[in-house]
Formats: structure tokens, C-alpha cells, sequence
């Protein structure tokens, strides 16, 4: 049978027994002593510890997408929760105010006199996963401030009328389209 190293070097002569019993010691001390955490771990290859590195960045781009996420789902219950509470109530009409929203023409439920609201900016339309709900301008501020996304614009209103006509040379600036038309 083969012999170690260590017995080896003993059979020649060139060690002692007690720089044996030491050497194998101090090697199972340091195998059972903690890394601490976030210690590199001793490799043999350079290629070893790219991996390493690949892997360490992977997760923490792993975890900060999960971070991302987390904070946008707390976010939307934020907004769910304040619409919920500011909301106004839905009304029973058969007139609707249409509005552009991801370039789809949605519709909402409105008499003349939330109609007449929501062109003075006194009404705003919010987006709230995939209802639509109506808040007073005040209550609405608060949303727009955490995420502008999710507050309809509804372009110019009536309080500005210099913004709402057509400039230029538009050869149809004479005919300038009311706001309160209804189809």
C-alpha cells in the first residue's frame, strides 16, 4: 500500500513526530474554524472566483427586482386605498364623459354637473388597476404626488383658454371645437 506524504517524509527523516502531530492539528483547526459571512471562499481557479463574482451579482440583481416589485404592489395598495376612500359616488346616468387613456377612448359615468367639474379641473378621472374612479382635484393631489401615472390627463381645460385653442396656421383655427360636446 501506498503511504502519505506525511508518513513518508517521517520514514525519512524528515520531520519528527510532534511537527506531524502538530501540522495535522493546525490543518483540522482551520477546517472547522467559521468562515466569517460574506468571506471569499478559498478557490483553486481564477475561473472559480468569476463564477463567484457572476453569481454575487446575479442575486443582488435578483433582489433588488424583487425590492422593485414589492414597493410598486405597496404602492398601487397605497393608491387603492386612498381612492377607495376619496372616491366620489358613482352616478346613474346615461350620459358618459369619454377621455383618451393608453390610447384607447374610455368612458365614465357623469350628469352635466360633474361634467361641468371635471372641464373646470374641480373632478379628476384616476386609473385604478382596471376601473376608473372620480376624485375631487384636492383628494387627487395627494396620488399624483406618490405616481402621476395613474392620474388621467385630460389636456386643457376651461380655466385656460389661451392653451386650448388652435395656434398657428392652422386653417381651421376659426372653427375651434367645444369642450362640452357630446356625440
Amino acid at each position: 500500500m501506498s503511504m502519505s506524504l506525511r508518513e513518508q517524509l517521517l520514514a525519512a527523516g524528515l520531520g519528527s513526530k510532534q511537527q506531524a502531530k502538530n501540522a495535522r492539528d493546525h490543518q483540522h483547526q482551520q477546517q472547522r474554524q467559521p468562515r466569517p459571512k460574506g468571506a471569499p471562499t478559498p478557490s483553486a481557479t481564477p475561473a472559480a472566483d468569476l463564477a463567484h463574482a457572476e453569481k454575487l451579482a446575479r442575486d443582488r440583481e435578483l433582489n433588488r427586482r424583487q425590492q422593485a416589485k414589492a414597493e410598486a404592489r405597496a404602492l398601487l395598495g397605497q393608491i387603492r386605498q386612498w381612492a377607495d376612500q376619496d372616491k366620489l359616488p358613482p352616478l346613474q346616468s346615461d350620459e358618459a364623459f369619454s377621455f383618451v387613456d393608453e390610447g384607447k377612448v374610455r368612458r365614465v359615468r357623469v350628469d352635466a354637473e360633474r361634467r361641468g367639474q371635471i372641464q373646470r379641473g374641480e373632478v379628476v378621472i384616476i386609473r385604478v388597476g382596471d376601473r376608473y374612479e372620480q376624485l375631487r382635484a384636492t383628494a387627487a393631489e395627494r396620488i399624483r404626488q406618490r405616481d402621476a401615472s395613474v392620474v388621467i390627463d385630460l389636456g386643457p381645460t376651461r380655466a385656460a383658454p389661451a392653451e386650448a385653442g388652435p395656434q398657428g396656421e392652422d386653417p381651421y383655427k376659426d372653427f375651434v371645437v367645444p369642450d362640452d360636446l357630446v356625440w
